[in-house]
């Protein structure tokens, strides 16, 4: 099918498919259990929603096959953070811009990290070819004599595996833009980024200067209220803490739902409950990272506080250990279980529980109390002990004789027993 300059849009709209060119990356497109994300592909969505049409995405292993794909008329747009250069004003159209940004010298936390960028002279960078970086290294060695080694990295990898081997100590330096490396600093502390080689730029979206109505309905859309609001909030799901770096950190087998199905299997025996559900309330405590570490000093899988970890016997390093921690959860759980044991309905003392492992019993039992004296059910979360937690922020009600735990804000733990019985619902239908 052949486009015109007219008639764009209703080319598209007749063969109901918005055809799209992107690539991999931690905020653009990736698959995450099972599920397509990220912030680039969730828009492009959005607009195909708008335009009341089918997505079609094809995913480019470099910036270069995609522009060529879009100039050869194979895809309509370009929905990743492009960076404005002169080439790419001249043969496209830029839309839906994103926040400035620069390049910069990623490179490992080290007393002996370089600081100007006279110091790279005989140090190996590795970019990826006909890229953007690669451009600016070849730029950076005109200006300080052609002594900089530029390698070429494979060109199976992306940008985001390059910053990693710099994490992992496996090359010494690569170039990233400013906000893409703070991204992984933020999960990767030993990440040097300070260094700038470049200057803000422009970016966005691409489209065919010849595409004059689809670039005429992007502006439209961009401007919406709707769609200001959803580019703010993926904005800050994928630029603030990308579901992606737990995908790279945490390697879940495939068909899996965690790397410790088993263990979770093993252990909700012990609780008479579906292992998947063990294995839900572990997503909501940790993304199954059994090194995490909370503010509040909640440690491991299952997220134990430094008090319940000792109670059942682990300490600092042993809280760290998987298999353990799940068992001293479950062991926890079971306590709670005995707490709310009056609550004869099982699904419903199970969202107690749930309710109870993010903020403990006590505010809990306040809300019971509060349901009780207010003639609404102590033994039905929804609507009922869940409408006075949320109550006991305020004067009127952590005040009530009936309360002896004071102060709550329950609005973290309602939307904590809600997620995770949505996640586990999600997870009966995939096993």
């Amino acid at each position: 099918m052949s486009f015109n300059t007219s008639n764009d849009l209703k080319d598209i709209i007749k063969s109901d498919t918005l055809r799209v060119a992107t690539m991999y990356g931690s905020t653009s497109y990736f698959l995450f259990r099972d599920e397509l994300m990220g912030f680039d592909y969730e828009m492009v969505e959005n607009l195909a929603d708008y335009l009341h049409v089918n997505i079609e995405i094809s995913v480019a292993s470099s910036q270069q096959e995609m522009t060529e794909w879009l100039a050869d008329n194979k895809v309509d747009l370009i929905a990743r953070n492009m960076i404005e250069t002169k080439e790419l004003k001249r043969q496209f159209d830029f839309v839906l811009p994103q926040s400035e940004s620069y390049q910069v010298l990623v490179q490992q936390v080290s007393a002996n990290a370089i600081s100007d960028v006279t110091e790279l002279a005989g140090k190996s960078v590795y970019v990826k070819e006909n890229s953007i970086y690669y451009d600016r290294l070849q730029a950076l060695n005109e200006e300080i004599g052609g002594t900089i080694n530029v390698v070429l990295a494979n060109d199976s990898l992306t940008n985001d595996d390059l910053i990693d081997m710099v994490a992992d100590n496996k090359i010494n330096y690569t170039l990233a833009y400013h906000n893409v490396a703070m991204l992984h600093k933020s999960y990767n502390k030993n990440i040097d980024c300070h260094m700038s080689v470049g200057f803000d730029q422009h970016n966005g979206w691409l489209v065919r200067k010849k595409s004059s109505n689809l670039i005429a309905a992007i502006e439209k859309w961009s401007k919406q209220a709707e769609t200001l609001q959803i580019q703010s909030n993926l904005f800050s799901k994928y630029w603030e803490k990308s579901p992606y770096f737990s995908l790279r950190r945490i390697k879940i087998p495939r068909g899996a739902i965690s790397p410790y199905d088993n263990l979770f299997k093993k252990y909700s025996s012990d609780l008479n409950w579906d292992w998947r559900l063990l294995a839900a309330l572990a997503y909501h405590e940790s993304r199954f990272d059994p090194s995490n570490e909370s503010w509040a000093g909640a440690s491991g899988l299952m997220q134990l506080m430094p008090h319940t970890a000792a109670k059942f016997g682990l300490n600092k390093e042993t809280v760290l250990d998987p298999e353990m921690n799940i068992e001293a959860s479950v062991e926890y759980i079971k306590s709670l279980n005995l707490v709310f044991s009056k609550i004869s309905n099982k699904d419903e003392r199970i969202k107690f529980i749930l309710a109870a492992y993010n903020c403990g019993p006590a505010h809990i039992l306040d809300a019971i109390a509060l349901a009780k004296k207010y003639g609404r059910s102590p033994h039905i979360w929804f609507k009922n002990v869940e409408y006075f937690l949320l109550k006991k922020n305020e004067p009127e009600f952590y005040n009530d004789p009936v309360v002896k735990y004071g102060y709550f804000s329950g609005k973290e733990t309602v939307k904590y027993v809600q997620n995770t019985l949505n996640t586990y619902e999600k997870y009966q239908k995939r096993k």
